[in-house]
């Protein structure tokens, strides 16, 4: 079977936003302008299409990342049922709400271009900037839509100035609208020089006209600095502009288009989505301006078998298969999805492909295209493409599939570690079994989401990014796996690590009638620094997450076969923790001496000493905890400015500064988490409920000693003089 459309009328984008920007009802304009659903559906309402879990519906806010295919023909175009003049679109609708932070950083490994939302009566918000650092990181293109331009308080040149300030100064208005709040009727697009309006059927009629007088002085100051940022990214344009000679909307066009490719330009639209203005312009917008897979540079990954040799594979259906796997979603009817993006070659339902990242040989068994809740079963996916499959069975999100005799790994993709954790116990034995099951599908579909067991007292520990994505989680455990569970009060996920360099030296020396054991090390800890781009990293060196092991052992003074059990035994010590029993991270081990015996020398004995050796050390090196602290953003009224800021630092909390938008002040603070619970509550009391509040995690940082003192009593931790 051929491909339906070619490669370059492909657009492969994600719809991104702080919670409550209007996203979703962008996203569900999308699919009604594009004849993918017959009646719009409003969040407020609960019976929108990409919002399609229960919990979504109930609660207003998106929680995992939809996928949509559709198809579009340019706004205006004389035939758009013309097929030759149609674009297909991929399109992931992604959660603004901080806690599901994970479905946006894997939606920008895989897209290839984003439509940033935001609420044009408050500008850039905190989880904008964290999704459009994700985009830098991704290098992804992207076009802002300031919607919600209808809404009380709406401020166009304020939104962009925040863009400016607090996102990137490349942004550059395109559009302007005619009117705001009440009186918001249409937009000007600033390359046409034209007005257009939105009437009929939820705005489906678009009339093209002349700028209205009022607005025309405005829209011609605009076009002088767009045209000047644009000609600036071509150097005959410069120059035949610097000569007094105006550029054509076809040259604007096509310059516009190869600076927002390097991410150079990021162009500024507006409209509202709820009063179906300005949406269809938006999606011209990313078939004008967003890469189609062909605009990319080629693939880069290396080879299973030695990371130094560089593999690459071009956009296209005749290259050799390579496809990240992105994401995982447990199906009741199918089983679990495993949702990909193909960077070349061609998947085929039925086939055996290699799953790089474990070495397992992989039959797939189904294909299915997705339209959010609903499945269109295909046979093959082609270069460039989004699809899930059925049937794969060792696979984790990050994962490569490709050719069994061409294999490539790509580069996988970093999740922030979780920060909240809360102690979860099965009602009955029945829920009991149900629960382990439950809870290593979704462990598997959501890599912030982490499982273990306290080892003292054999509890489960669930731990996520907040107190609300642990509350939907227990809630999908309930309502998809039918577990009832009784759930403790959320804990913070402390953290240990070591501040300065120690060494130590230890001999496990054990008789016992028969064969004795012996193992005796000698290692040298300190703090673990960041890899640098670049570095090689030399072969006697075993690095993984927040953590190092360096083999300096010369003349076979320890055995070869005996050091992975020594790294195991540091392993080991790390997760116990030193200070109060939470996990160590952020330390190179170097193993640089010891001896060993012929007959009594045994893993288990080196493994101990390793134990012994590392506790030891950690001892002398500092040891600390590590708390996660908060970067909080509050919305207030400034007439209580002063209470907001003092409850922050009664919170040991750090304000770093203030800016008006919206009629309200906008505080900016660091604060622990461990002081945040229940702040909400707290912050509307004291604010008559006009106050609102956002958080993220932003890093670790060394607890005071008087706080430390109260961690290790609660952990029944006691100082050994």
């Amino acid at each position: 079977m051929a491909r339906a459309f070619p490669l370059e009328k492909l657009r492969n984008f994600g719809i991104v936003a702080h919670v409550d920007a209007g996203k979703t009802t962008t996203s569900e304009r999308i699919l009604f302008y594009t004849g993918m659903s017959h009646k719009i559906g409003e969040v407020h309402d609960g019976a929108t299409v990409t919002d399609w879990m229960e919990q979504e519906r109930e609660r207003g806010i998106t929680i995992t990342a939809a996928a949509i295919s559709c198809n579009w023909s340019k706004t205006l175009e004389e035939d758009r049922k013309d097929k030759s003049k149609m674009f297909t679109f991929n399109i992931i609708d992604t959660p603004g709400h901080i806690d599901f932070t994970a479905e946006v950083k894997r939606s920008m490994r895989v897209l290839d271009g984003a439509v940033v939302v935001f609420d044009g009566a408050a500008g850039v918000e905190p989880q904008t900037e964290t999704n459009w650092g994700y985009a830098d990181e991704a290098a992804v293109p992207r076009i802002c839509f300031v919607n919600k331009m209808d809404k009380l308080g709406a401020d166009f040149d304020a939104s962009v100035k925040s863009i400016e300030d607090r996102l990137s100064k490349k942004a550059c208005r395109i559009q302007i609208p005619m009117g705001a709040e009440n009186n918001m009727r249409g937009v000007i697009d600033l390359i046409t020089m034209k007005a257009y309006t939105f009437a009929g059927n939820m705005g489906m009629e678009v009339t093209e006209s002349e700028i209205p007088e009022e607005f025309l002085a405005e829209a011609q100051k605009r076009r002088a600095e767009l045209v000047e940022r644009v000609v600036e990214h071509d150097d005959a344009l410069m120059e035949a502009f610097l000569e007094g000679n105006e550029p054509s909307n076809e040259d604007l066009k096509k310059t516009l288009r190869v600076a927002v490719l390097k991410n150079e330009i990021f162009p500024i639209m507006t409209g509202t989505a709820l009063q179906n203005i300005g949406v269809q312009l938006v999606l011209d917008a990313v078939v004008d301006y967003l890469p189609s897979p062909l605009d990319l540079e080629d693939t880069k990954g290396h080879s299973p078998d030695d990371e130094e040799v560089v593999v690459t594979r071009k956009a296209s259906d005749e290259e050799p298969l390579s496809a990240l796997v992105f994401k995982l979603q447990d199906d009741k009817f199918v089983g679990q999805l495993a949702f990909f993006r193909v960077y070349s070659g061609t998947i085929k339902s039925g086939t055996y492909i290699l799953n790089s990242s474990t070495g397992n040989k992989e039959r797939v068994g189904r294909i299915v295209r997705l339209m959010a809740d609903k499945r269109e079963e295909v046979d093959e996916v082609y270069a460039g493409e989004i699809a899930a499959a059925v049937g794969i069975k060792e696979v984790k999100t990050s994962h490569t599939l490709c050719d069994l005799d061409k294999p490539i790994l790509l580069e996988t993709i970093t999740f922030p570690e979780p920060v909240v954790a809360v102690r979860v116990e099965p009602k009955t034995k029945n829920d009991q079994e149900k629960m382990g099951i439950a809870l290593k599908r979704l462990s598997d579909e959501d890599p912030t989401f982490k499982v273990s067991t306290d080892e003292e007292t054999l509890e489960t520990i669930i731990a996520g990014m907040g107190e609300l994505h642990l509350d939907i989680l227990v809630d999908r455990m309930k309502r998809e796996f039918g577990v009832e569970a009784n759930i403790g009060q959320p804990q913070v996920a402390y953290r240990e690590t070591i501040q300065r360099e120690a060494e130590a030296e230890y001999k496990y020396i054990k008789q016992s009638g028969g064969r004795g054991q012996y193992g005796h090390v000698r290692i040298r800890i300190k703090p673990l620094e960041a890899l640098v781009e670049d570095e090689k990293v030399a072969k006697n060196i075993t690095r993984e997450d927040h953590f190092e092991f360096i083999n300096s052992i010369k003349g076979g003074v320890i055995p070869q076969e005996y050091i992975p059990a020594v790294m195991k035994g540091c392993k080991e010590a790390m997760s116990r923790g030193l200070v109060a029993g939470y996990k160590m991270e952020d330390v190179s081990v170097e193993l640089y001496d010891g001896s060993f015996h012929d007959v009594d020398s045994s893993e288990i004995a080196f493994k101990l000493a390793g134990i012994h050796a590392f506790k030891e050390a950690a001892k002398r090196a500092s040891a600390v905890i590590l708390e996660p602290v908060m970067k909080v953003e509050v919305r207030t009224p400034e007439e209580y400015m002063g209470d907001v800021n003092g409850s922050i630092s009664s919170k040991r909390g750090q304000v770093e500064g203030s800016t008006e938008l919206g009629g309200k002040t906008i505080v900016n603070a660091k604060v622990p988490l461990s002081e945040m619970f229940g702040y909400t509550n707290t912050l509307r009391s004291m604010t008559q409920g006009r106050a609102s509040m956002t958080m993220e995690f932003d890093h670790y940082e060394v607890v005071p000693p008087n706080v430390a003192a109260d961690i290790k009593k609660a952990r029944g931790v006691v100082d050994e003089d």
